[in-house]
């Protein structure tokens, strides 16, 4: 199924639609997508594995949660869509963290990245991640560079970082998430 995407500019402004295999065939549209850091109470920050099918990034690890909005939906309400098809959560309170954009070698995406805390059951969809598991920092940072993740991810992990020393974020403090380096 070839979903419809919203094509924005810079600062998320909707200006057009376009099909997702547009979007993802060397054309550079603009288009909106959710991203989820999700941390337990530990600090730990849970990653998903792509599955070997996806058409980008196969056998990655990356952010716990991450897709598509679609044309007409809200960014919060894609999120929670995404949470549960892919995780199946919900029910969770988040924050946003950031939003950027992020041009790759095939498409260019506008992050909207939300920062969560969530110790409940799990259920990932096996279609589109082959594993789920929660990482400290110290053990992402020692897999950086090695083509493990994502490099969209590798370059969002800077920018969660950041964002959690210098925002006043509820993460750090309510689930003592300790940052190092």
């Amino acid at each position: 199924m070839d979903e419809l995407l919203p094509i924005v500019d810079d600062r998320g402004n909707v200006q057009g639609s376009a099909l997702r295999s547009h979007c993802h065939n060397y054309s550079f549209l603009l288009h909106p997508v959710v991203h989820l850091h999700l941390f337990n109470t530990k600090g730990e920050l849970c990653l998903q594995k792509r599955a070997s099918n996806k058409d980008i990034q196969p056998d990655k690890w990356d952010t716990a949660v991450g897709g598509h909005v679609s044309y007409n939906e809200p960014i919060e309400v894609a999120l929670q869509r995404e949470a549960q098809e892919e995780l199946g959560i919900d029910g969770f309170l988040y924050q946003k963290a950031f939003s950027y954009a992020f041009r790759s070698e095939r498409e260019y995406e506008l992050v909207n990245a939300f920062v969560a805390c969530y110790d409940g059951q799990i259920c990932f969809d096996s279609q589109e991640i082959s594993e789920v598991r929660f990482w400290t920092f110290d053990e992402i940072k020692g897999m950086m560079g090695n083509s493990v993740f994502t490099p969209n991810f590798e370059q969002e992990f800077d920018r969660l970082i950041q964002y959690l020393r210098k925002e006043d974020s509820f993460l750090p403090n309510a689930f003592n998430i300790k940052l190092r380096g």
